[in-house]
């Protein structure tokens, strides 16, 4: 996707004030904050790198002249193909199999938060063709330059644990093919080839990214079509009556799994065009993540509720701990066809794994003026190399994996988006323009916002959650009383209300001060 109009523009940026001309004397850099360039191996790496269409730019915003793609109808398949694959299924299935919940309990719950929090992503992704810039630096108009470096570094941790799920899920459905295949292969293997896709940089990404959700949109329809029988029989097995903790939680689970999305889409579509009108980039995401998510999280509940009365499926779903095996397991009457979409799920994990380390990378960047002085690839290289071993260890526990995990980004993640949300809102006017967001000023700190009232949100909305978590290393006084884990939207709205009070209050100081305010 996009492929001919990120190599002419990456050509052309080589010459441009962004990216210094990889073919003269100058040092060489991406945007480099603070004048910093990276000189010696790494700038000889990177000329050869460029030559060969290595992406070389690096987080600095995209000039207007420079956002001209209009197939703004690629922001639907981008994230229609990052949400449509084996990755979402399965957290669908941790309703049934970690929370003991009914299908129509999940199916319910499942339906009424994806269509309520894909709002969140979807209004994130706006922000990427209306401004040109990635998520952690268009985090500065709110944050400030030097509070940035709090959702930039837990941005890193975050985007790294869903690289391992991702791997973990992939590696399992590749092992679920032969017994020649174990976990620890699968998971190389995956991870192997999200880094080829991602070292390649943005071209390939989205080009990957237009095709990976075919073979699971095949897969699926399949398993529905195989499995049917099954799923009806299974409307009628008795399930006891599920309790508010266990909704409430499996709904927090549902809401991180989505929310966390926000710290990402911005970042692919900083090459399109802002012509369009923002509820038409609003719309074609909205769409690709409901839709994504709401069939793949109810197709992940339906068979692994149905799971333990089917023994072939029970024998895949291996103690509710492998989904790949469950996937083998349903599509197993289709013979060779199976194995081969099962294979294809597998090796399509890398449209969710790709985006989540090529974003690791910039947001890594975003952290200091010097961590932009190094090249992007360095960065995902040193992903790569904590992935492996990570995944590895993580496999052998996988739900408890899966819900530390994406519970712990819903936290954060909540708290971020309802900043950046009630910033553009309330106090940016809900527009793009250049006096709302003056983006020359993405690197200076002195004409960015202070980003105190920002920190002091963060600090809130966090610190109001902790009584309402419930994990498996600690659980709230307020959790322990059976409300379940509330603390993802606790910290969201704590977080919305903290910051316009004191944003608010910082506008009424500067004003009485007679400062100007960023």
């Amino acid at each position: 996707m996009q492929s001919e109009f990120v190599e002419q523009k990456q050509g052309e940026s080589r010459s441009s004030s962004v990216t210094p001309d990889l073919a003269s004397d100058k040092p060489v850099g991406n945007d480099l904050e603070g004048g910093q360039y990276y000189t010696g191996f790494l700038r000889r790496a990177t000329q050869l790198l460029s030559r060969y269409g290595i992406e070389t730019h690096g987080i600095a915003p995209v000039p207007a002249e420079e956002r001209i793609d209009t197939r703004w109808y690629q922001m639907f398949f981008v994230w229609f193909s990052v949400n449509m694959n084996i990755g979402t299924f399965s957290v669908g299935t941790v309703g049934p199999a970690f929370f003991s919940l009914g299908v129509n309990d999940s199916i319910i719950i499942i339906v009424v938060v994806d269509l309520v929090v894909c709002l969140l992503p979807a209004f994130s992704a706006v922000f990427g063709p209306k401004l040109g810039t990635r998520a952690m630096v268009q985090a500065r108009f709110s944050w400030g330059y030097f509070g940035a470096i709090i959702p930039a570094v837990l941005n890193v941790f975050s985007l790294q644990g869903f690289l391992v799920l991702g791997c973990i899920i992939g590696g399992q459905a590749l092992a679920s093919l032969s017994s020649h295949l174990d976990d620890t292969l699968g998971i190389v293997i995956i991870a192997v080839i999200t880094l080829v896709v991602t070292f390649c940089g943005y071209r390939v990404i989205h080009w990957y990214e237009s095709i990976a959700w075919i073979p699971n949109v095949i897969a699926l329809i399949t398993m529905l079509g195989v499995g049917y029988p099954q799923l009806r029989d299974n409307q009628s097995t008795p399930v006891s009556q599920a309790t508010v903790a266990e909704v409430i939680s499996f709904s927090s689970i549902l809401t991180s799994s989505i929310i966390s999305w926000c710290t990402v889409t911005p970042d692919y579509g900083v090459y399109h065009s802002p012509a369009a009108s923002s509820t038409r980039l609003f719309l074609y995401t909205y769409i690709a993540f409901f839709t994504s998510n709401v069939a793949c999280h109810t197709l992940g509940a339906a068979f692994a509720a149905a799971a333990p009365n089917v023994p072939v499926w029970n024998a895949g779903f291996n103690n509710s701990s492998s989904v790949g095996g469950l996937l083998y397991s349903v599509l197993l009457p289709t013979g060779a066809f199976g194995k081969i979409l099962v294979t294809l799920v597998a090796l399509s994990i890398p449209s969710i794994c790709a985006p989540n380390m090529y974003t690791f990378s910039t947001s890594f960047m975003t952290m200091a003026p010097w961590f932009a002085g190094i090249p992007r690839w360095i960065y995902i290289l040193i992903s790569e190399a904590v992935l492996i071993p990570v995944a590895i260890i993580g496999a052998k526990k996988f739900y408890n994996t899966v819900v530390d995990i994406l519970d712990l980004i819903g936290y954060w993640s909540s708290v971020f988006a309802a900043i950046i949300l009630t910033e553009h809102v309330l106090f940016r006017r809900a527009s793009f323009s250049e006096d709302q967001y003056p983006i020359t000023t993405w690197a200076s700190y002195t004409l960015l916002p202070s980003g105190i009232p920002a920190v002091v949100a963060f600090a809130c909305g966090c610190g109001a959650l902790v009584p309402f978590m419930s994990q498996a290393w600690y659980v709230g006084p307020v959790a322990r009383h059976g409300s379940g884990d509330v603390g993802v939207y606790v910290g969201f709205v704590v977080g919305a209300i903290t910051y316009a009070l004191a944003r608010g209050f910082e506008k009424l100081w500067y004003k009485k001060m007679n400062k100007s305010d960023a």
